[in-house]
């Protein structure tokens, strides 16, 4: 017998008042169709879900998705309360603005399909449609799989996952 997952809307994380207001940002900040708005913003709460928790190889946003992140991180108050249901501390923003260090670490598009699994198997909803694009800040052919992550256990800027400066 197969077990079946319930999948449910990561919008629920929030206040649906909340969850306005940030895809009416979006809306307007993007020129984008409220419903593509909340698509994006449903994605975003489903991928900082998972990667609170997410120990393994880094997860990464698509450009879409990261830009639901975001919108959220400009409502601090919020936005720290919700860090704290879900992961007990703060999710970190930690860009990738030195892309092709730490070789050997996978490419964009298998972060973007490990965060897809850890997505559905947190039972939360995937809109494929958000996650075909390679993760945002990166390029076709990084080595480097981090890109715009989520900050490490102990909210240590994600030391293990990400690029290190430029040695001078």
């Amino acid at each position: 017998m197969t077990a079946v997952i319930e999948q449910t809307a990561a919008r629920t994380l929030i206040d649906s008042t909340l969850f306005d207001r940030l895809t009416a940002r979006i809306a307007n900040e993007h020129q984008a169709p409220i419903d593509y708005a909340e698509r994006i913003m449903d994605q975003a709460l489903a991928f900082l879900a998972v990667s609170a928790d997410h120990l393994g190889e880094p997860l990464a946003p698509t450009p879409a998705v990261d830009i639901g992140w975001h919108a959220f991180i400009l409502y601090t108050r919020e936005y720290a309360e919700f860090c704290n249901l879900v992961a007990g501390r703060f999710i970190h923003h930690v860009p990738n603005d030195a892309p092709n260090a730490l070789p050997g670490r996978g490419t964009p598009v298998e972060a973007r399909a490990r965060t897809v699994k850890a997505i559905q198997r947190a039972g939360f909803l995937v809109d494929g449609e958000l996650w075909t694009d390679v993760a945002a800040k990166c390029s076709p052919g990084d080595a480097e799989d981090g890109c715009c992550a989520a900050s490490g256990v102990d909210g240590n800027e994600n030391t293990e996952n990400q690029t290190p400066p430029p040695v001078r």
